[in-house]
């Protein structure tokens, strides 16, 4: 796998995600953080943009599909936007990290985030499995 990498950091998107109705209905800020690994070899010897992913466009991407289908689980969330990544040609392998600052949480709190890693391969052993 390569060891090249484009990170997307802090990327600030309101959606409506939670187990809660308020959560649902009043939405909050979700902070999203994705590395996917490609190799740069093509993109960088030819200068073809092409080649890799245009981050410009991966962060459009990850936006909304942040922004659609509210779900309970902010897992359930990084899972779709690993997919989403991945659904890229160059794409190896993602890190994707979804934070969580305004969880309902009674003791003070920092951030709450869960972070998962994917690759191309465990995504073409798990296709078919539903969305």
């Amino acid at each position: 796998m390569s060891t090249d990498s484009i990170t997307l950091t802090g990327l600030r998107i309101t959606a409506h995600h939670g187990v809660f109705d308020f959560e649902r209905e009043n939405g909050q800020e979700f902070v999203i953080d994705v590395t996917v690994w490609l190799d740069f070899r093509a993109a960088a010897s030819g200068d073809d943009l092409a080649s890799t992913i245009h981050y410009g466009e991966l962060a459009l991407e990850v936006a909304e599909a942040v922004r659609r289908d509210p779900v309970d689980l902010i897992e359930t969330l990084a899972e779709r936007i690993a997919d989403v990544v991945l659904g890229h040609d160059a794409a190896e392998r993602v890190r994707v990290t979804v934070h969580k600052p305004q969880a309902p949480i009674e003791i003070p709190f920092a951030d709450v985030s869960v972070q998962i890693e994917r690759a191309q391969i465990e995504r073409a052993r798990t296709a078919g499995r539903p969305a």
